[in-house]
């Protein structure tokens, strides 16, 4: 939890390379998570074209040389799990003293390797920020959730982590819902990146909640 809270999105880099001991680092838990997924995630070090363009600069974006390419094999779903293991990732790049921030649209093109039936769903930003980001006002528990006074810690825990997640443009287009021990999470109607939102705000309730107390449910 206290990751999430310290983690906020940097659009703004030092020029500071990435020490070879933290990217090994990074790279090993990326290699564990793709075994884990199903996907390719990549990571690219010191390769500042890809946000070094119209769309980049009009994004905010600076000095950003490093970022990771959330690659996989095309599949309806795709785009959650690229959310939920990317999360894990971006929080273990926190972990390292790194900043990062997702990025839909706002980048040129990437240097990953994307193969036949493979698509490359949106890119991660990655490096030492120049300020820590800031936290931005988001819903209460109750608008995103069923949550109320006979619920127990595990999901009020879960709930807390969901709202500390990262959505685009700030959107928190989520619902949780539980019935017993058994949680169904949905994503918004209309807005964009829902389901790469979904996946990050499944992960994060996953950490807050515990996977050892709740299920997913349809």
């Amino acid at each position: 939890m206290e990751l999430m809270r310290e983690r906020h999105s940097v659009r703004q880099y030092l020029d500071k390379a990435i020490p070879a001991e933290v990217r090994a680092e990074l790279d090993a838990y990326c290699e564990a998570l793709n075994r884990e997924s199903g996907l390719r995630m990549q990571i690219v070090y010191d390769e500042p074209d890809c946000f070094n363009t119209r769309l980049a600069h009009y994004g905010s974006f600076e000095n950003c040389a490093n970022y990771i390419a959330m690659v996989g094999e095309k599949a309806p779903d795709l785009d959650e799990r690229c959310g939920y293991y990317g999360e894990l990732l971006v929080l273990k790049a926190q972990e390292l003293g790194l900043n990062t921030c997702w990025a839909a649209l706002t980048h040129g093109k990437s240097k990953a390797t994307v193969g036949a039936g493979e698509k490359e769903v949106i890119v991660i930003a990655l490096g030492y920020g120049k300020t820590q980001g800031k936290p931005h006002r988001g819903k209460d528990a109750d608008a995103v959730s069923n949550l109320d006074e006979t619920a127990p810690a595990w999901y009020r825990s879960g709930v807390a982590a969901a709202l500390l997640a990262p959505t685009a443009v700030n959107q928190q287009k989520f619902r949780f819902e539980r019935n017993g021990d058994a949680v169904r999470a949905s994503a918004g109607k209309l807005g964009s990146c829902l389901k790469i939102d979904l996946g990050i705000v499944k992960c994060h309730f996953t950490l807050g909640a515990g996977k050892e107390n709740f299920h997913w449910g349809r």
